[in-house]
């Protein structure tokens, strides 16, 4: 995984069909950055609805999360709508995994992303990574610790 103080490397993804969101759109907000393996998995599905049930404890942080997986734009659009999620997610579809690699996420074996996560602050550093084993939900602790750090070195 990139380290802390790194800067995070800017991407533009698929959020929509037709629509793409870039990093550097979110300068300004703190940045919950959580690569998954997939769309539909049992333990992704409770990832990313803790992290839905979160959205307004987030908030308080000035943080947006964003959740990343190699799946399609179209099968994000049908995972996010069935979920009603309040947060986007983008499609690191094609080139397969390429931001997944560019943070060096991605599990080459699978074809997927690894279960990571990356807090990013205001002017996009990584403050706080943390990769999940496999088939275990990371929870929201961790992210809640580093928000609530950065919230104090300001």
């Amino acid at each position: 995984m990139l380290a802390p103080g790194t800067q995070a490397p800017e991407f533009e993804l698929h959020s929509t069909p037709d629509q793409k969101l870039k990093l550097n759109d979110l300068r300004g907000k703190k940045i919950v950055l959580a690569f998954y393996p997939a769309d539909w998995s049992p333990v992704c599905s409770d990832q990313m609805a803790l992290y839905n049930e979160m959205h307004k404890m987030f908030s308080k942080h000035n943080a947006q999360v964003i959740g990343v997986s190699v799946d399609s734009k179209w099968c994000h659009l049908a995972f996010s709508g069935d979920r009603k999620f309040h947060f986007p997610l983008l499609a690191d579809f094609e080139p397969k995994g390429a931001i997944s690699k560019l943070y060096d996420v991605y599990d080459e074996k699978e074809g997927e992303s690894q279960r990571a996560l990356y807090v990013i602050d205001e002017n996009g550093i990584i403050r706080w990574s943390y990769l999940s084993p496999k088939g275990m939900n990371p929870g929201a602790d961790g992210i809640l610790n580093a928000l609530e750090e950065l919230d104090k070195s300001k």
